[in-house]
């Protein structure tokens, strides 16, 4: 695949925005260059300079930690939600190009595309969350979207792909897949990135929101061909990237060992709550999940739904998706929290009962 042959003409043609820091060469005494406050800042931190245009350290501790062979072959996002953006503003012409969808599945994807004037395929997932595989390679072959993006684990059905029914969508497809993997710490499965230089089409998406607890700070990242990645930073804004989001993270690299404290408990947590939520009658059927949420059937969801939010219990309403009929997401708490739903739930259903 020729990535530059997928790229808009309009972007390869324009010229990079480049930032005085980037234009100067050397080493800096003063700055005079980005019309700066030079008298500091009116907060107790030393923000009063422009962020880096890409943040070097950063990019390589993020290399090191993910084992990438090449800094330069990841992209920093202000969220996940940038990067997807931005990568069909790259690729996909305005009201000519089309991306293709697995519904259900994350819903800002069909956001982005409306927003960028795209017109959307849809290839339903299987009744039981999996690909169709075949009909997946066959639309692509016949409409020839421009991009492909598939989440695994799967928001909202949290089950994750078979890594030889990717494998094959990736080989035969004339598009570019991005295969989301903001849930990816709370599955058994390895990350598509220890795969990334088998597929020059492919391009990952990991986030700092989930399983490193940092939603926050909106920083997502995108890991692909170096080629891909040039690209997103010629298109993306000079400053995406703020000075506390760079420190915080930088310094959390520094000891990775909390997040991997809070995705091993959160895994307790989810067989707890599915195990035990498992046992009110009022519930159907409880679908297995790699995330830190999952699907759980009931026979009166939105009934259910509205008990919960009386007694201050937001859970996701997704039983109008598809295959979700009378489904609730339910997002893996602390302890005390799941007992709450719990307890909740079997008042629920007692009253129900009686």
């Amino acid at each position: 695949m020729i990535i530059s042959d997928l790229v808009r003409d309009n972007v390869k043609k324009m010229k990079k925005y480049a930032s005085a820091r980037e234009e100067f060469k050397g080493e800096a005494k003063i700055f005079l260059d980005a019309n700066e406050n030079s008298f500091g800042s009116s907060s107790n931190e030393e923000l009063n300079r422009y962020p880096e245009p890409i943040p070097i350290q950063l990019r390589k501790k993020l290399a090191d930690y993910k084992k990438i062979n090449d800094p330069e072959k990841i992209f920093l996002g202000n969220g996940s939600d940038e990067a997807i953006d931005l990568v069909m503003r790259a690729f996909c012409e305005p009201r000519e190009d089309s991306i293709m969808l697995l519904p259900p599945t994350y819903g800002m994807y069909s956001v982005c595309a409306n927003v960028n004037d795209l017109d959307i395929i849809q290839v339903n997932l299987n009744p039981d969350f999996s690909l169709n595989v075949k009909k997946i390679i066959q639309q692509a072959k016949d409409e020839k979207p421009k991009l492909i993006i598939i989440c695994t684990p799967n928001n909202p059905s949290g089950n994750v792909y078979r890594n030889e029914d990717i494998e094959e969508i990736l080989n035969n497809v004339p598009s570019l897949v991005l295969i989301d993997e903001a849930y990816i710490d709370f599955s058994s499965k390895t990350s598509w990135l220890e795969r990334l230089d088998e597929f020059k089409n492919l391009i990952v998406i990991q986030t700092f929101s989930k399983a490193w607890g940092m939603a926050g700070i909106r920083l997502g990242m995108a890991f692909a061909d170096k080629e891909i990645i040039d690209i997103l930073n010629k298109i993306k804004y000079p400053y995406n990237i703020n000075d506390v989001t760079t420190h915080i993270v930088l310094e959390t690299l520094n000891d990775t060992s909390k997040k991997e404290d809070m995705v091993s408990k959160i895994i307790i947590e989810r067989a707890y709550l599915m195990k035990e939520i498992a046992k009110i009658d009022i519930l159907n059927e409880v679908l297995p999940s790699e995330a830190n949420f999952f699907l759980a059937r009931f026979n009166e969801a939105k009934k259910v739904y509205a008990f919960l939010k009386e007694q201050g219990i937001v859970v996701r309403d997704r039983s109008e998706q598809l295959h979700c009929e009378g489904c609730l997401r339910i997002t893996v708490g602390r302890r005390e929290e799941n007992d709450m739903l719990l307890d909740a739930l079997r008042q629920y259903s007692e009253e129900d009962q009686s």
